[in-house]
C-alpha cells in the first residue's frame, strides 16, 4: 500500500510565494506517489480573531487554489477541516495526553502570544495538539513540513508514542519532508523576516495571485545589499534569498545561477526572476479564475472530500475511544 501524506492550509489570508513553494508547488508530485489528504485547516484560522464571512471565502480560495495547482479530487482527498468532527474528537483525547511545559515551549505560541496579548485564549495554546490530531487521524506516515512547524511535527510524534506506550500500537509515528533551499521564503524587505501576507508593507510579499506587473515591481524592490558580488552567502542575505526564490521556480542550481549572473547588475537578475517567477504561476492564476466562478463544483469536491476523509478518520476515532476506555454507540 501506498504512504499516506497529509497537509494543511490555514484560511487566514491571501497566499504569498512562500506558502506555495513550501506546500502547494510539491502537492501535485506528492499525490502522484502517495495517498494524499490535503485540507483547509479552518478551525486552526479562529485561534486569532477573523471574520466569518472572510474564512468562508478564503476557504473556498483554498480549495481552488488546489485545484488550479493541479490536485486531482480522484487522486487526493481534498477538504475542508471544520467537515470532519473527529479532527476536534480526536484533539480532546490528546489534549488530555499533552504537557503544558512542552506546549508552553512551542516557538510559534511565544511569538503568537506576544502578538496578541489581548486575545491570549486556550485555543493559540493548544493548536498544535489539534495539528498533531490531524496528522494522526489518517494514519500518517510523511508530513511536507516547513522549518518553522519541525517542532509542531515532533508533538505529533511524541503524541503518537506515548499513547502506544500506554494503550498499544494504534497511531503511525509520522516523519517530516522538509525542503532545504525553499524551507523558508523570506521578507523582500527584511530578510531577516520569514515572508507573511500579515506584514504592512505590500512590498514586502508576493502573492500567489499577484499579476505579472505587481511580481515584477516588487521583486525590484527587494532589498539585495551595496556589496556588488553577485554570491550566495549568509552575509548577503537579501540576495540569498531571491537566488532561493530562483532555484525553486527554476529549478536551477545555485552554482548555475550565480554564473549566470556573475558578471551581471542585480537589477538585470532582479528582471528575469521576476518574470520567471509571474510565468511560472501563470498557469495556475488562470485556472484559479475558471475554478472559484464555479461554485457548485467547488462544493461538491468539498463534499466527496469530507465523506472519504470522515470514513478513514472513523476508523482511527473508534480504535482511540475503545482504547481509552469509552462506551461503543
Amino acid at each position: 500500500m501506498s504512504k499516506i501524506v497529509y497537509s494543511a492550509l490555514q484560511p487566514s489570508g491571501k497566499l504569498t510565494i512562500g506558502n506555495y513553494l513550501g506546500s502547494i508547488k510539491n502537492f501535485k508530485k506528492l499525490q502522484d506517489e502517495y495517498e494524499c489528504f490535503f485540507n483547509v485547516a479552518d478551525l486552526h484560522s479562529i485561534t486569532v480573531p477573523q471574520e466569518p464571512k472572510s474564512i468562508r471565502e478564503r476557504s473556498l480560495d483554498l480549495i481552488a487554489i488546489f485545484l488550479a495547482s493541479g490536485l486531482d479530487p480522484e487522486k487526493s482527498t481534498l477538504f475542508v477541516q471544520s467537515h470532519v468532527s473527529q479532527h476536534a474528537s480526536l484533539a480532546w483525547v490528546l489534549n488530555c495526553m499533552s504537557y503544558m511545559g512542552q506546549l508552553s515551549r512551542m516557538t510559534q505560541f511565544k511569538e503568537k502570544s506576544q502578538k496578541s496579548e489581548e486575545n491570549l485564549n486556550a485555543g493559540l495554546f493548544t493548536y498544535p495538539v489539534l495539528m498533531a490530531a490531524d496528522i494522526l487521524l489518517y494514519q500518517t506516515d510523511l508530513v511536507p513540513v516547513g522549518v518553522d512547524q519541525k517542532q509542531h511535527l515532533e508533538l505529533a510524534r511524541d503524541l503518537a508514542i506515548r499513547f502506544n506506550n500506554k494503550y498499544s500500537q494504534t497511531f503511525t509515528v509520522p516523519e517530516g519532508i522538509i525542503g532545504k533551499e525553499t524551507g523558508k521564503i523570506m521578507n523582500l524587505k527584511n530578510p531577516e523576516k520569514k515572508m507573511s501576507k500579515s506584514d504592512p508593507d505590500q512590498n514586502s510579499f508576493i502573492l500567489l495571485l499577484d499579476d505579472e506587473e505587481t511580481i515584477k515591481r516588487k521583486i525590484s524592490k527587494a532589498v539585495t545589499d551595496s556589496m556588488a558580488n553577485f554570491d550566495y552567502n549568509d552575509e548577503q542575505k537579501g540576495l540569498k534569498n531571491l537566488i532561493n526564490m530562483y532555484i525553486a521556480f527554476s529549478n536551477k542550481t545555485k552554482e548555475e545561477i550565480i554564473l549566470k549572473y556573475k558578471n551581471e547588475n542585480y537589477s538585470v537578475f532582479k528582471e528575469d526572476l521576476g518574470q520567471l517567477i509571474s510565468d511560472s504561476l501563470k498557469d495556475l492564476r488562470e485556472k484559479y479564475f475558471e475554478y472559484i466562478k464555479d461554485k457548485q463544483y467547488l462544493e461538491k469536491v468539498m463534499e466527496q472530500g469530507a465523506q472519504k476523509a470522515s470514513y478513514i478518520a472513523n476508523k482511527t476515532l473508534r480504535k482511540v475511544y475503545k482504547k481509552v476506555g469509552f462506551l461503543p454507540r
